[in-house]
């Protein structure tokens, strides 16, 4: 259980500004402070990381450079699609990102990386296909509905849809990670 926390925890650090940007925009319909506070969050997590000399992965870089660049381009521009459509962009990205053999290895524990690193492989394509999906979704729905309704309907796929894949993933690696386990054992 402590391994699926500590997973849990780090994608939820990864993407931690995004949710924030979609939580305060969602509580209070405030675009410019929903934007603020995302950027604030993000340089304050990147900050914390540097000063306790901690490596900074892929994923938080990524996240607080479009929060700031799409940000940016929402505050000087007044169009909320380009904070819109920032999740097509971040999906994409990590989509492919996630096209990389071996990406998943932060995620697991060392138990899972050595006995089931062939569905880990297998589960970081799903993941890809996950944020490739995600993308187009989020660009019909930016182009579609306001600020306000679009980011409910994105907040509650982006959480539902990534947790049900956590958690079928999480069932699927530890049966079989345990039934080789156990077979590995018989055997000796």
């Amino acid at each position: 259980m402590s391994d699926l926390l500590r997973s849990a925890r780090l994608l939820v650090s990864d993407l931690a500004s995004t949710l924030l940007f979609l939580a305060v925009l969602l509580a209070t319909r405030n675009l410019v402070l929903a934007i603020v506070l995302g950027v604030v969050l993000g340089a304050l997590q990147i900050g914390w990381l540097l000063a306790r000399h901690k490596p900074i992965d892929t994923m938080q870089w990524l996240s607080i450079g479009l929060v700031v660049v799409s940000g940016a381009a929402t505050l000087l521009t007044s169009d909320a699609r380009f904070v819109m459509l920032k999740p097509s962009i971040i999906y994409c990205i990590v989509g492919a990102y996630m096209l990389r053999p071996g990406w998943m290895n932060r995620y697991l524990p060392p138990i899972a990386v050595a006995t089931v690193p062939d569905i880990a492989f297998v589960f970081g394509y799903v993941w890809a296909g996950l944020m490739f999906g995600s993308a187009a979704l989020n660009i019909v729905l930016a182009l579609t509905l306001d600020p306000v309704t679009w980011s409910a309907t994105m907040s509650i796929w982006g959480i539902a849809s990534k947790v049900m894949l956590f958690l079928i993933q999480y069932t699927v690696m530890r049966t079989i990670g345990v039934r080789r386990s156990r077979r590995a054992a018989a055997s000796t």
